[in-house]
């Protein structure tokens, strides 16, 4: 018997949810932790159930379609998890909202919040500033990370062996005369974001724009908040105050969607 209990059966007695449920998520977890694919072996091990239940749970999930068998025998996360995913990512647009408002009311320029999918950025919600003259960037638009503040907090935490082959398959065309144009160059940006605890985007993107962001911590997908504007009005000494905000609004964002409303018992 295993060391230590798996979190899987710890909790039912807590939250008075279904067990099989419980595991079945906490498999599917396991899953995408692992890179997708994996033997029910490993995930007797990572999970401390024993074979006989995980195997019976595994062919619901393949008979629901959440999982599928691979030809080697292994398992590997279905395909109708992928509307479910894309679905999830549109609400947690919906759910920033307000946090993004709070920025707004408090620095008077554009909020944005964008996702890492894939090897680009796509931005999932903005409220935009009240000036006539503002950022503005479409809701469902789509960048690469290295011209970008948002991009820069999304993969500021990511191995560097794992940035240079993104920026080898995506290139690193200039969108301005500021645009970082190496991996090298990347890299040592990606530094100064994990030291100072935020990114910049100094024209890189828009000549005249300047961007702050910041990474979600603990997202259940990357995510990263920012806030941008002319440059003539977001100032070093005008990101200076900014930036704590930032930081503060992207850490409440995560608790809200660490700790959501409880569902009211029937």
């Amino acid at each position: 018997m295993p060391s230590s209990e798996p979190k899987s059966t710890a909790a039912p007695a807590a939250t008075g949810g279904v067990q099989s449920l419980e595991r079945a998520f906490d498999l599917l977890e396991r899953m995408a932790d692992a890179g997708g694919e994996v033997g029910l072996s490993e995930l007797s091990g990572s999970s401390g159930l024993p074979l006989p239940t995980i195997h019976r749970l595994m062919r619901t999930l393949v008979a629901c379609g959440y999982v599928r068998q691979q030809p080697n025998r292994r398992y590997a996360l279905g395909p109708r998890l992928i509307r479910l995913g894309e679905t999830s990512s549109r609400l947690l647009g919906t759910w920033a909202k307000p946090y993004l408002a709070r920025l707004v009311e408090e620095t008077g320029e554009t909020a944005n919040m964008a996702l890492l999918d894939g090897d680009e950025v796509v931005y999932v919600a903005q409220v935009p500033s009240r000036h006539s003259m503002r950022m503005f960037t479409e809701v469902g638009r789509r960048v690469l990370p290295h011209s970008t503040g948002v991009g820069k907090a999304l993969l500021s935490h990511h191995p560097a062996e794992e940035v240079r082959a993104l920026l080898a398959r995506t290139g690193m065309p200039a969108a301005t005369e500021r645009t970082i144009g190496t991996a090298d160059a990347f890299l040592e940006a990606l530094e100064t974001t994990r030291e100072r605890g935020f990114a910049l985007d100094d024209n890189e993107q828009e000549m005249g724009v300047r961007c702050i962001a910041v990474s979600v911590p603990n997202s259940p997908t990357a995510a990263a908040i920012s806030i941008s504007g002319p440059a003539g009005r977001v100032t070093d000494a005008a990101t200076e105050k900014m930036v704590p905000l930032l930081q503060e609004v992207a850490r409440d964002l995560s608790e809200a969607l660490a700790n959501p409303a409880p569902v009211n018992g029937g």
